[in-house]
């Protein structure tokens, strides 16, 4: 059997989870888009990171934003930002 192939790679998965539910958690992030929780745990640091969302503390819960201004990172998509992307894939 090939391997499956998917349109969006797994950062525009976790960044779209996120935008959908601000207060979810890596390991339902994990069990909602199939990757482990170590890899999206991994995706919340490159995006926190380089500014791209902002987390804050709600009791016992992380709660994140996302930076809906910040630039695309892909040579082909220069001039869009990320709201642009989140609205695309809905």
């Amino acid at each position: 059997m090939a391997a499956r192939w998917t349109f969006l790679t797994n950062h525009a998965l976790v960044l779209k989870t996120l935008a959908l539910h601000p207060q979810i958690t890596a390991n339902e992030i994990s069990s909602e888009i199939g990757i482990t929780e170590r890899a999206v745990r991994k995706i919340i640091a490159d995006f926190h990171n380089d500014g791209y969302i902002i987390k804050g503390k709600e009791g016992r819960r992380v709660r994140y934003a996302i930076n809906l201004n910040m630039p695309v990172q892909d040579r082909t998509q220069q001039g869009k930002v990320v709201g642009d992307l989140l609205r695309a894939i809905g």
